[in-house]
């Protein structure tokens, strides 16, 4: 059995995001801004979004060292969360990231976020189950994730999808 105590834990970052984890939050993505899909993976999720008809830059570009668009959108790999939420804090654009609900437990969120109190979150109806090597996992991914919000001047702080 893998552990985390022997770091034989594997990461696998891997996923990609369906189209309906998208379209789930449409409404509320301002189409008169450029969209950055910031995580390249397999390049299909900024496909996805200009068939929902956003304006996207999505390029393998290094998301550390690049500040593209009005807007970051993104399923930014987990493993590496914690330097992602640093660098967009830093960046200091809007953005939407999907990352496991229990992020917001973390300290590093709330050391980033607390003072200014700008996060806001759009809980999704169901699990999204990501897409691992073109196929969906469904019922498969056994933990729940939240969009992340960040200046996206949504109505409310938490907002229950239907």
């Amino acid at each position: 059995m893998a552990s985390f105590h022997n770091k034989t834990f594997l990461k696998h970052d891997d996923y990609m995001t369906p189209k309906y984890a998208w379209k789930n939050i449409i409404q509320f993505i301002p189409r008169d801004k450029v969209i950055w899909e910031c995580f390249y993976g397999d390049g299909k999720s900024g496909e996805l979004l200009k068939e929902l008809g956003l304006k996207v830059i999505h390029e393998k570009v290094d998301f550390f060292k690049e500040n593209l668009g009005d807007i970051l959108i993104s399923n930014p790999p987990f493993s590496i969360k914690k330097e992602v939420f640093m660098r967009l804090k830093e960046i200091d654009k809007p953005f939407i990231m999907i990352c496991p609900s229990s992020m917001i437990n973390t300290q590093y969120i709330r050391n980033l976020f607390q003072r200014d109190n700008d996060l806001q979150i759009i809980i999704p109806r169901k699990r999204i189950q990501f897409i691992k090597n073109g196929n969906e996992l469904s019922n498969k991914c056994n933990f729940d994730c939240f969009y992340y919000c960040y200046k996206m001047n949504l109505s409310n702080s938490i907002t229950w999808l239907e």
